[in-house]
């Protein structure tokens, strides 16, 4: 009678840890637009792992997963600061780190100043990062965000309609893909990373040549 009791305690106490682990999962992914309906958005997409920074060797891009062949991207649509509509197929010619972000995600807003001095070094005619933001809350809740955290090398981009994460194929921000001057995939990255570090400089410097 007391094992069945024991047992029965132990079910109930691993039943709410279980709900508190989702809620806690949960507010760090809602959107923070309580206007956005339900629907097939990377808002909704299931969270990814936190990326680790580095390694036992301290590789800060072991968690970047690197196509066998360098694969075609769907050709998005999205706009620029301006409101001019854009496409993937636009920055052809150029290798691009595509990060893919939004406004109410705690990870994206840890990495973002990485991001900005990645493109303050590396930036050119040659290389860009395009950091698109997958937010609801349109333009301007977008350049706030980008202000907030001093991200003054980053051009706004952004897709309101928050569906080219899942045309994508997301599993949760940021992620961020390398795409080469050919418009093809390298490899992607899911979860927070040091884009400023050697490691990732040397790996964009390669997909350069």
């Amino acid at each position: 009678m007391s094992t069945n009791k024991t047992s029965g305690n132990s079910l109930i106490i691993a039943a709410v840890a279980a709900l508190v682990g989702f809620g806690a999962v949960y507010a760090t992914m809602r959107p923070h637009d309580n206007a956005a309906s339900p629907s097939d958005t990377a808002e909704n997409a299931p969270k990814a792992p936190e990326a680790a920074k580095s390694d036992a060797k301290g590789n800060h891009m072991a968690a970047f997963v690197t196509k066998k062949t360098p694969e075609a991207l769907p050709d998005i649509t999205f706009t620029d600061g301006n409101g001019k509509e854009l496409k993937l197929s636009d920055f052809k010619g150029r290798t691009v780190l595509l990060n893919l972000w939004a406004t109410w995600c705690a990870p994206c807003r840890e990495e973002m100043p990485a991001l900005n001095r990645l493109q303050q070094e590396l930036g050119s005619d040659s290389f860009e990062v395009v950091a698109l933001s997958l937010d609801r809350q349109g333009l301007e809740a977008s350049k706030k965000f980008l202000d907030d955290v001093k991200a003054t090398a980053l051009k706004p981009y952004v897709d309101a309609t928050a569906k080219q994460g899942t045309v994508l194929k997301l599993v949760g921000m940021p992620t961020t893909i390398l795409i080469n001057k050919n418009g093809l995939e390298i490899g992607r990255l899911a979860g927070p990373a040091e884009w400023d570090s050697a490691d990732a400089k040397n790996l964009i410097e390669a997909a350069m040549k």
